[in-house]
């Protein structure tokens, strides 16, 4: 085993901590990437668990475009942790989030894991500087929050805590833009970090107009599906704005109508979660769904969101277009 820390382009094990929805995700998601996955999860039938979902997504990876390399053969799992941590070149943990149990446990993979070794977090609000409190060797850790599935969707965030190395990040988040995301490297944490926030802002008035009776859930998610979403899936919110500026752009924009960020457009302050709102909410989604389940309703996302970035992906490379 190494004691230097391979370069991104080297690195040819992932070690996968826990197999739930989103470690799952991540195994399948390294798996596509052509990577040797190496997973550890003590719960009782995690391994044909995972094995039986990446069968059944094999396909879905397929139609997204395997790696050279790529084989469902690739994924192993360990018989201890102490041995996970030791046969890997950089590991993905994806336990539940309860901060405890993560201080104990980065301090436990900080004790048995090779110093150059970069221990990564999927936690999606919880802070590294917290959770790398007990470590003995804290610069190597950092947080990779994905967005669900990692292995569909190409976004993650990077960033670390207050005892984390510069280059500890700036090396996590250059393997994982190598390795098929679109990486924000933050400059500092936030909770929440940024699209779980930005997420969040939407949702709370989406909350309060159920609860004012203003709109339904129904009409709710069609303003998104088929109006701003549609430009979000190819350019940003700040881009989106600028182009209401027209050939002036953001600054025009700003100009133009920064006067209305005074305008009561938004209520940020989440609503009180009463028994109503929550059953309206509840009422709404089903009759906004009619009744499909839950299972049908991913199968269309997962179908849609293959076709958008094949659409995407194509217009791009034909117009040399490297983002």
């Amino acid at each position: 085993m190494t004691t230097q820390r391979p370069t991104p382009e080297d690195v040819t094990t992932v070690g996968i901590l826990g197999t739930g929805v989103i470690g799952g995700a991540w195994a399948l998601h390294f798996l596509r990437m052509g990577k040797d996955v190496l997973v550890w999860d003590s719960a009782p039938g995690a391994e044909p668990r995972l094995r039986d979902k990446v069968a059944d997504k094999w396909p879905v990876l397929e139609q997204l475009g395997l790696r050279e390399g790529a084989s469902p053969e690739r994924l192993r799992f360990a018989d201890s942790l102490e041995g996970f941590c030791q046969s890997v070149d950089i590991i993905q943990e994806s336990t539940p989030e309860d901060l405890a149990q993560k201080q104990a446990l980065f301090a436990e993979l900080d004790a048995l894991t090779p110093e150059h070794v970069v221990i990564s977090s999927s936690t999606s609000g919880l802070l590294m500087t917290d959770i790398q409190r007990d470590c003995k060797n804290p610069g190597r850790t950092v947080v990779c929050h994905p967005f669900n599935p990692p292995y569909m969707i190409p976004f993650c965030e990077v960033v670390g805590g207050e005892r984390s190395d510069d280059a500890a990040v700036d090396w996590a988040a250059t393997f994982f833009q190598l390795n098929g995301k679109q990486v924000a490297r933050m400059q500092r944490e936030l909770p929440g970090f940024i699209g779980n926030r930005l997420q969040d802002a939407i949702w709370r008035e989406a909350l309060h107009m159920v609860d004012k009776g203003e709109c339904s859930v129904a009409d709710i998610d069609k303003a998104i599906a088929y109006g701003p979403g549609l430009r979000w899936a190819i350019m940003g919110p700040c881009a989106n704005m600028a182009l209401c500026g027209g050939e002036g752009g953001m600054r025009r924009m700003l100009d133009h109508f920064g006067p209305s960020l005074k305008e009561p457009w938004t209520r940020l302050v989440a609503p009180e979660l009463t028994d109503k709102l929550y059953n309206d909410m509840v009422e709404g989604f089903d009759a906004a769904t009619g009744g499909r389940s839950m299972a049908e309703l991913a199968q269309e996302l997962d179908d849609c969101l293959i076709r958008i970035q094949r659409v995407l992906g194509e217009y791009r490379r034909e117009q040399g277009i490297d983002r």
